[in-house]
C-alpha cells in the first residue's frame, strides 16, 4: 500500500498525465474541427464533397490508429513533413476522431423535426438563424453524451502514442515498471489516474446534460449562455401578468344567435364587397409535380384583401403543395404566386432568390403559416416561441416582443401557461400557441394547413374557436384547408374545392356546401356528410 500510495504522488508518473492530458486535447480539438468539416460536406447537397467526406470516414475508420500514428510519424517525413511525436500524435489522433464526431454532429442534425425547420422558414428565419437558435440548441443536448463517451474514448486511445515515443502516463509507467519490477503497485497507480481523469469527463458531461435540461429553470451567470431557454427569467418580468391556475380551461367568448336569414343576408352582402376588394395573394397558371405525380397543374386562384378561403377536397388533391407554394416552402415547376402584387422568390430580373433573400423576403411579405402539425419549437417556451422570431428575425426588443407573446398568449385563452414546454401542452393547446406565433408580426395573409386533423376530436373545438374569433375581428385574409365542412359553413366566405391538382368548383361558402353544382363535389360532400353536419338552414 504505501508503495502503491508513492507511485500515486510521483512526480515522473504525474508528468506523464500531463503529456496525456495534452495529447487527448490535441486530438480532441482538432477532431472537433476536422468533424464539423466533414459533418458539413456530407449534409451539403454538393455530391462531389459527400463523396469525398464518405471516402475519408471508410478510410480513417476503417484502419487502426496504432497505424495512423506511425504513418504520421515516420511516413510524413518522407514528404517534408517533420514532426515532433507530441505533434504527429495530436495529428493522428485528431484524423482518427474526426470521422467518429462527424458522425455523432450529423445524426444530431438530422435528428431534429423536419416540421421545426419548415416553420422556422415560414417565420422567415435565415438559413444561419435556424443553424444557431433551432438546430444547434436541440443538437447539442442529444450530441452531449455520444461526445463525452467520445472524450473517454479519445483519452483511453491517447496511450497508443507510446509507439511513438511520446512520453505520456502508459510509456512512464511502463518504463518504470521495467525497472523496478514492481508491475502490479505501478500498474494500479496509473489505472486509477486514467480513471480520475475519466471521471472528470464524466462530472464535466453530467455538469453539461444537467445545465441543458430544459425542465430544470435555468439560474445564475450560466443562464445568460442560453439564449433559447429564459423563461426562469420571463417568469419574473413585470410584463407576465395574472397567473391563472395550471388548469385553468379556455372558454370562448359567447357569442349571440342571430336569425339564419339575417346571416346568409349579411354574408352575402360581405361576399359581394369583398370581390371589390383587391387581390391580397395570386395565384397563376401554378403546376407541381412529385417525380411523375402532378400535384398541381395549372392552378388558378385569387383571394382578395380580408376574405377567407376554405380549401376542400380529397386527400392528395394538393391543398397542402398550394400553401406551402404560397409561402415558398416548395419550389414549383411553373406559373407564378403574387403577394401583395409582389412575385415572391424571385428578383425584379426574375432569377430566383437565394435562401437567405427568400428567408427576408417571407418576413416581410407579412405571410404566417399555421402547421397540421403545430411544429412547435420543442427546446424552447411557449412565450418563446412567440417572442424568439420576433426577435431574431424582426429585431424587435426583447421586452416587447415578450410583451407581444404574452398578449397574444391571453387572447388564445393560454396566458397561464406561458412558460410551459409544448411537451407539457396539450395538442390544442399547442395548436393555439402556434396560432398566436403566427400571428406575432402581423401578417397580411394568414395560411392554415389542416389546423385540426392532428387533434383528438375533443381538442378541436377550441383551436376552431380561436379561429373564429380571428374571423369575426376581420382584417386579416385566410385561407384554410380543412375537413370540417361545418366549420368551414360558418367561417369561410368562400369555398374552393380542389381535385386533381385543379379548381373543380368555387364561390360563396354555403352555396357550394348545400348546392354544389360538380358532380366531384357532390359526392365528396355526401362521402363527409354534408348533410348530417351543416345544420345552418339554408
Amino acid at each position: 500500500m504505501n508503495l502503491f500510495l508513492h507511485y500515486l504522488g510521483l512526480p515522473y508518473l504525474l508528468s506523464g498525465i500531463g503529456f496525456t492530458i495534452a495529447v487527448t486535447a490535441l486530438g480532441l480539438a482538432g477532431g472537433l474541427i476536422v468533424g464539423l468539416v466533414l459533418a458539413s460536406m456530407q449534409l451539403s447537397k454538393v455530391g462531389p464533397l459527400a463523396a469525398i467526406a464518405r471516402g475519408y470516414t471508410v478510410i480513417f475508420r476503417g484502419t487502426p490508429l496504432i497505424l495512423q500514428l506511425v504513418f504520421a510519424y515516420d511516413a510524413l517525413p518522407h514528404i517534408g513533413l517533420k514532426l515532433s511525436a507530441m505533434g504527429a500524435a495530436g495529428l493522428a489522433l485528431a484524423a482518427n476522431e474526426g470521422p467518429f464526431i462527424a458522425e455523432i454532429l450529423r445524426a444530431g442534425v438530422l435528428g431534429i423535426d423536419r416540421g421545426q425547420l419548415l416553420a422556422g422558414q415560414a417565420l422567415g428565419m435565415t438559413p444561419t438563424v435556424l443553424l444557431r437558435r433551432v438546430i444547434a440548441p436541440q443538437a447539442i443536448r442529444t450530441m452531449i453524451p455520444a461526445l463525452g463517451n467520445e472524450s473517454v474514448s479519445a483519452l483511453k486511445n491517447s496511450s497508443l502514442a507510446s509507439v511513438i515515443a511520446v512520453d505520456e502516463l502508459t510509456l512512464r509507467s511502463t518504463q518504470l515498471a521495467s525497472s523496478t519490477f514492481d508491475f502490479f503497485s505501478i500498474f494500479f497507480a496509473s489505472g486509477l489516474m486514467y480513471l480520475v481523469l475519466t471521471g472528470v469527463i464524466a462530472a464535466i458531461q453530467l455538469f453539461a446534460e444537467t445545465a441543458l435540461d430544459l425542465d430544470r429553470s435555468p439560474s445564475g451567470r450560466f443562464a445568460r449562455l442560453l439564449p433559447w431557454r429564459r423563461a426562469g427569467i420571463a417568469a419574473n418580468s413585470p410584463a407576465a401578468g395574472p397567473t391563472l391556475p395550471v388548469d385553468a380551461p379556455f372558454e370562448p367568448a359567447p357569442s349571440p344567435m342571430p336569425n339564419a336569414g339575417d346571416v346568409h343576408a349579411e354574408r352575402a352582402q360581405r361576399y359581394t364587397a369583398l370581390q371589390k376588394q383587391s387581390a391580397t395573394v395570386q395565384v397563376k397558371g401554378l403546376s407541381k409535380r412529385y417525380g411523375g405525380q402532378t400535384v398541381l397543374d395549372g392552378f388558378d386562384l385569387t383571394v382578395r384583401f380580408g376574405e377567407v378561403i376554405a380549401l376542400l377536397g380529397p386527400s392528395g388533391s394538393g391543398k397542402s403543395t398550394l400553401l406551402r407554394c404560397i409561402n415558398h416552402l416548395e419550389q414549383w415547376d411553373s406559373g407564378e404566386i403574387r403577394i401583395a402584387g409582389k412575385r415572391l422568390g424571385f428578383r425584379v430580373d426574375g432569377q430566383q432568390m437565394t435562401q437567405g433573400d427568400i428567408a427576408n423576403e417571407r418576413a416581410s411579405a407579412g405571410v404566417g403559416m399555421v402547421f397540421q402539425h403545430f411544429n412547435l419549437f420543442s427546446h424552447l417556451t411557449a412565450c418563446e416561441n412567440i417572442a424568439g422570431p420576433l426577435r431574431w428575425v424582426h429585431g424587435m426588443a426583447p421586452a416587447d416582443a415578450e410583451r407581444r407573446a404574452r398578449e397574444l398568449l391571453e387572447r388564445v385563452g393560454l396566458s397561464h401557461r406561458a412558460d410551459a414546454l409544448p411537451r407539457h401542452l396539450s395538442g390544442g393547446q399547442q395548436q393555439r400557441v402556434a396560432i398566436a406565433r403566427a400571428l406575432a408580426p402581423n401578417p397580411r395573409v394568414l395560411l392554415l394547413d389542416e389546423p385540426t386533423s392532428a387533434l383528438d376530436p375533443e381538442l378541436v373545438g377550441e383551436v376552431l374557436d380561436v379561429i373564429q374569433r380571428l374571423v369575426n375581428e376581420g382584417g386579416l385574409t385566410m385561407i384554410i384547408s380543412t375537413h370540417q365542412l361545418r366549420f368551414a359553413d360558418q367561417v369561410a366566405d368562400r369555398v374552393v374545392f380542389m381535385s386533381g391538382g385543379a379548381v373543380v368548383e368555387q364561390g360563396p361558402a354555403h352555396e357550394v356546401l348545400t348546392h354544389p353544382r360538380h358532380p366531384l363535389t357532390a359526392r365528396f360532400l355526401s362521402v363527409m356528410g354534408a348533410d348530417d353536419r351543416l345544420k345552418v338552414a339554408s
